[in-house]
């Protein structure tokens, strides 16, 4: 019998000696992933619209870049100024997103425009300036934070529901193009989260009644729970792994009746 291969766990899920950057690391999932990245011993470059002392993590192995995303001339420069500085790109996790909602027959097409510009435009931009740095060494991970609107029709916010359909789809025409140099690009989909986001709902009796109801695992999702996945996805667990979808949605989607 052939000899199989031993491999130790622990190192499977490091990073150690990886250059990251995340968006939207303020507050809520952003943070808790950029945490995640930093305590597998990655350093991390957080690009966040505002930089306070509540909302940046403090640790020499963390770096804040204070930006809007959305501003294509200044991400260049700040990526070009990462990789320069840190001499490599391994990780991009694009997790910075906006939700602005309305029904459908009343939506304002500069709302539209807006959630299209940081959910989706942003995303691209940013995945092809890291791309440029990440072939030079012919690998990288890149991960997109998606959504269960990715799959499903939701009611009142028709911006969010078709940026993060794009974004699925983006992902995977990405893990094609950028496959011949070793770049990864898969998608962490998101369900009912507790977070400023989705505090409005989990507020509301009826509305987080509806949203109990579709839960599988009977409760909303917290930041933690994104820890193992998001290392999973930017570590060599997965190395064989690109153009996919995971959910983080408690059995959302999985629910029949």
């Amino acid at each position: 019998m052939k000899n199989i291969e031993q491999i130790d766990p622990l190192k499977l899920f490091s990073l150690s000696g990886k250059v990251a950057i995340v968006t939207g690391t303020s507050r809520g999932n952003g943070a808790t992933i950029a945490r995640a990245l930093l305590d597998s011993g990655a350093l991390v470059y957080c690009l966040q619209r505002t930089a306070t002392a509540e909302n940046t993590i403090k640790n020499p192995n963390v770096k804040i870049c204070e930006i809007d995303i959305t501003d294509s001339q200044n991400l260049a420069k700040v990526v070009n100024a990462i990789a320069e500085e840190a001499g490599k790109i391994d990780i991009l996790v694009n997790n910075a997103g906006i939700t602005i909602g309305n029904p459908s027959e009343r939506y304002k097409i500069e709302d539209w425009d807006k959630t299209f510009n940081t959910n989706l435009r942003a995303v691209f931009v940013l995945s092809q300036l890291v791309a440029l740095h990440m072939a030079k060494n012919k690998s990288g991970v890149i991960v997109n934070i998606t959504s269960i609107n990715a799959e499903q029709g939701f009611p009142g916010n028709p911006a969010y529901v078709a940026s993060k359909g794009g974004l699925k789809q983006l992902s995977k025409a990405l893990a094609y193009d950028f496959a011949k140099y070793g770049i990864r690009v898969n998608n962490l989909g998101l369900g009912y989260f507790r977070t400023d986001m989705t505090k409005k709902s989990f507020n509301d009796p009826e509305l987080k009644k509806q949203r109990d109801n579709r839960i599988l695992l009977n409760r909303w999702g917290e930041s933690s729970d994104l820890v193992g996945p998001i290392l999973f996805l930017c570590s060599n667990a997965s190395k064989y792994i690109t153009g996919q979808d995971i959910y983080v949605d408690g059995g959302w989607l999985a629910k029949g009746l």
